[in-house]
């Protein structure tokens, strides 16, 4: 039995031994650790090249080149920032919607960052968590919660950041609507709060279905997040205000993954900062997975050769830092040790001690005024 040293959140009843029989037999065998010890004359970069093609050809999603006809909806301005709310294509079948601000009082082109809005929370907004007034009262409510209070987007804007914020799949305006009671038309703005939490309700209980509705389809959620967050950099590249050589990525939670994903796979980001989701696979699943792992993890043949903090060592030698709160309940400590320290070698082996840093506050689950000022700081001096 894997020795996690707390007591587990969640296990699987009577199959749990089961579980804990088939991880054991797992070949872990382009883990980073792993891989190292197994091929002693080679390298960070070969390592990484490896890797990289396996995780990438494990998101099974590769859609064709579309032309992102990219649209400004609306346009307001403040004495910080210009925010654009706007629409793009990341495929020829998703149009998504989001927002991008322009930074007054700094000299443009300038740096940016893809800013994540996280999985938790009230899933018929997506961006609108992170930008612009609160819409709704549910909105100021959540981020009090998650990040004191401010729009994370705004907030970064108003230092000085391009930024880039869509709903994710399954999120805001990308609900699926017109089934098991969601009307086809619904604006959560204009709704009560007890319609929306039982609205909410009825959209996380189709997150399975659809994860069979895109594994049936021969894709994966995972693969159309990547993909979506990865044309946000293709968007900023097309604007002139953006500094393409100066990009980073930032979110919590759900935010943080996606963050971790994309400074894995993508080589145009230089700087990333995720926060609230980075542990190792043996330890959270002896620990809790019903509550903290969701759709967008599930990468069936990638967790039984890589783990969790291998995307971020994979990352180097991009300017990382990984933030997971010491008070946050969804992680086990010793997944959140054991992943930092894998981190940490990894960067070590790549030859760039310094461009990692491994953060671990004495936090709950959030990306509260502290840890953003501590994120500013490292996009200042890494963008």
């Amino acid at each position: 039995m894997f020795d996690l040293g707390q007591k587990p959140v969640t296990i699987y009843g009577s199959l749990q031994s089961t579980i804990e029989q088939l991880r054991t037999n797992r070949p872990m065998d382009l883990s980073s650790d792993s891989w190292r010890r197994g091929n002693p004359n080679g390298g960070y970069e070969q390592w990484r090249s490896i890797v990289q093609s396996h995780l990438r050809a494990a998101l099974h999603y590769d859609p064709p080149a579309t032309d992102l006809r990219a649209r400004t909806l609306n346009r307001i301005e403040t004495s910080d920032f210009i925010r654009e709310q706007i629409e793009f294509n990341t495929a020829p079948w998703f149009r998504v919607p989001g927002y991008f601000y322009v930074p007054k009082k700094v000299k443009l082109p300038a740096p940016a960052l893809v800013v994540m809005h996280e999985w938790g929370g009230p899933i018929l907004f997506g961006a609108d968590r992170i930008c612009g007034e609160p819409v709704h009262e549910i909105i100021q409510e959540h981020r009090d919660a998650i990040s004191s209070g401010r729009p994370l987007s705004d907030w970064f804007a108003s230092r000085g950041y391009c930024v880039i914020s869509i709903d994710a799949y399954h999120f805001g305006s990308r609900i699926p609507r017109g089934l098991h009671g969601i009307p086809d038309q619904l604006d959560p703005r204009t709704l009560d709060s007890d319609t929306i939490w039982k609205y909410c309700a009825i959209v996380n209980s189709l997150l399975y279905l659809g994860v069979r509705e895109l594994n049936w389809a021969g894709t994966t959620w995972a693969g159309v997040n990547f993909a979506d967050d990865s044309r946000c950099v293709d968007y900023l590249i097309s604007r002139p205000e953006v500094d393409a050589k100066r990009i980073g990525a930032t979110g919590v939670s759900g935010g943080g993954w996606r963050t971790n994903m994309l400074a894995a796979l993508d080589d145009r980001i230089t700087a990333a900062v995720s926060v609230g989701w980075m542990t190792t696979g043996d330890a959270q699943q002896a620990y809790n997975l019903e509550k903290a792992v969701g759709t967008f993890c599930l990468l069936p043949g990638v967790w039984n050769r890589i783990d969790v903090p291998d995307l971020i060592a994979m990352a180097a030698p991009k300017a990382c830092m990984v933030v997971v709160g010491t008070e946050d309940v969804l992680f086990p400590h010793r997944g959140r040790r054991d992943a930092m320290n894998m981190i940490q070698n990894a960067y070590q082996w790549a030859g760039c001690p310094d461009r990692v840093r491994c953060y671990t506050p004495q936090k709950i689950h959030c990306y509260d005024a502290d840890i953003q000022a501590e994120a500013l700081d490292w996009f200042n001096r890494h963008l």
